[in-house]
């Protein structure tokens, strides 16, 4: 059954329009008055709708039955990312979300190549997110990713969080992923972009509270290495 974000009220007997971007899929589809979907809000479970009426671009459908499942991960992994450039973000965001990530704060670093601010920055923003409701569409997850406003590394490393959080690094002491990491609850964990964080930052993220670790003895890509920690983390 085609699943659909529906950020929306939505409660057993309701009557409502699809969003534009669910009523143009279900469109596409070529669906019928009469066949059900599956639609979630982010806030819990999930409901079976029962198309009422197609119009040429508006789909309206009464809310049937709730579902309580949920597939989240055991434990919320939030990953600090230096941005990698063009379509690798895209494609890291999906998996992220495929895999159970928590959230997604994008960071500008020294050694970005991806640089954003102002409305390019906002634009980025809403298209990660769309990337990430697609992702959970597709996976069957209730609950959307928070993708965050993109900051710079020195103003969020000013308030990041100093407990159970982690950063991915070759420097010389780092522990394997599994020895250094909490066996159980919330997680941050911070990873650079094409050629890793520099030395300062690292140091500044470290001074912070964080802990360096090391994923193997192999050098992953920058939109590899966090995928990679969260499957171990989650799994």
């Amino acid at each position: 059954m085609p699943r659909f974000y529906c950020p929306a009220p939505l409660a057993t007997g309701a009557v409502l329009d699809l969003p534009a971007g669910p009523a143009r899929h279900v469109q596409v589809l070529r669906m019928q008055p009469g066949q059900s979907i599956t639609l979630f809000n982010g806030q819990g479970g999930e409901f079976e709708a029962v198309i009422d009426r197609m119009g040429r671009s508006d789909v309206t459908v009464t809310v049937a039955s709730h579902d309580p499942v949920e597939r989240e991960a055991a434990r919320a992994v939030h990953l600090v990312l230096g941005m990698p450039a063009n379509e690798r973000m895209d494609w890291l965001v999906e998996k992220a979300a495929e895999l159970g990530v928590a959230s997604i704060q994008p960071l500008v670093t020294e050694r970005s190549v991806l640089r954003l601010n102002g409305e390019r920055a906002d634009k980025k923003r809403a298209h990660w997110h769309a990337v990430g409701v697609a992702a959970c569409e597709q996976s069957g997850r209730n609950r959307v990713p928070d993708v965050f406003p993109v900051r710079s590394f020195a103003d969020w490393v000013a308030s990041a969080p100093a407990e159970s959080a982690l950063l991915l690094s070759l420097r010389s002491g780092s522990r394997p992923l599994l020895a250094a990491a909490p066996a159980s609850g919330p997680l941050h964990f911070l990873s650079g972009p094409e050629g890793g964080l520099s030395p300062a930052e690292e140091d500044a993220a470290i001074a912070r509270g964080f802990r360096p670790v090391t994923l193997a003895n192999r050098v992953l890509r920058a939109e590899t290495a966090p995928l990679v920690a969260l499957a171990q983390l989650q799994f």
